[in-house]
């Protein structure tokens, strides 16, 4: 995939993920019990096999909105969310499993994050050497 039509579907994802709550009847009337006033918190989350994300072709996409309430594309959004949360937003923070066993075999893959994070830009991009090591290096978040 060229990288000017990555970008556009980045850029797609990203403008429906913080866009798409504001559509339709969202706007009519709020819901009870959400607060009027948050940080926007969605993001596009993709995983490609590669060593650069310029010329990677992602394999899976998924959105991710933390705020007002967990939502998205992502399997276990709300468990995501939490995680961003106590991490305070540090995707590099995020732990996973310890003690897993992984082959040595060189299967790069990458991880990236377009968005924004409690009404902050973010751009994250973070290799593994293979599918293994991404599962136990990072949490619930990578996972999808």
């Amino acid at each position: 995939m060229p990288k000017t039509a990555r970008w556009a579907a980045t850029l797609t994802l990203t403008a429906t993920a913080v866009c798409g709550p504001f559509a339709g009847s969202a706007l009519a009337a709020p819901q009870p019990g959400t607060s009027g006033l948050y940080a926007p918190s969605a993001m596009v989350l993709t995983t490609a096999h590669g060593e650069d994300a310029a010329t990677a072709t992602p394999e899976r996409a998924v959105t991710l909105t933390c705020a007002p309430r967990p939502s998205g594309t992502h399997p276990a959004a709300v468990k995501a969310c939490a995680e961003l949360r106590a991490s305070a937003g540090n995707f590099d923070a995020l732990n996973g499993t310890t003690g897993a066993f992984c082959t040595k075999q060189y299967d790069p893959v990458i991880v990236t994050v377009q968005g924004v994070w409690e009404g902050k830009r973010v751009a994250y991009e973070r290799v593994f050497s293979n599918d293994c090591v991404k599962n136990s290096a990072t949490t619930t978040l990578f996972s999808f």
